[in-house]
């Protein structure tokens, strides 16, 4: 069984997805971007800046369905350029103990939705 997990904290989907998707104890977050869910504006200037604004989008999602950062087992970063990788990965890592930290890959792209910088999406287990 699955159920849809939403949140007005979060980003509203710009398609035919849903924020969230919980089947059974595990939750499956749709990638998110630096978008302010108060004014639906991208939030930008920096790539700390759009990162922090990703993270906190996805607690909100996390928080939504009765979870936080702890029940995260898997993230998928998407760049625009690798070389911000160290700036990306020290904000990401603010958010996890390193000694639990989920398993993750980066992928650098040429482009994402609304041409931002950087994208995060995650799974988590209750």
């Amino acid at each position: 069984m699955k159920k849809v997990i939403e949140t007005k904290n979060a980003p509203a989907p710009i398609g035919p997805y849903n924020q969230a998707i919980l089947s059974g104890n595990t939750l499956y977050i749709s990638g998110q971007i630096p978008m302010d869910p108060k004014t639906n504006d991208l939030v930008s200037g920096n790539i700390k800046m759009e990162t922090k604004q990703s993270m906190e989008n996805l607690a909100a999602i996390l928080k939504a369905a009765d979870m936080t950062f702890e029940n995260v087992v898997k993230s998928v970063i998407f760049l625009k350029d690798m070389h911000q990788f160290s700036e990306v990965n020290e904000v990401y890592g603010s958010y996890f103990d390193a000694a639990t930290a989920p398993a993750r890959e980066t992928v650098e792209v040429a482009n994402l939705p609304k041409f931002v910088n950087v994208e995060i999406s995650m799974i988590a287990v209750k």
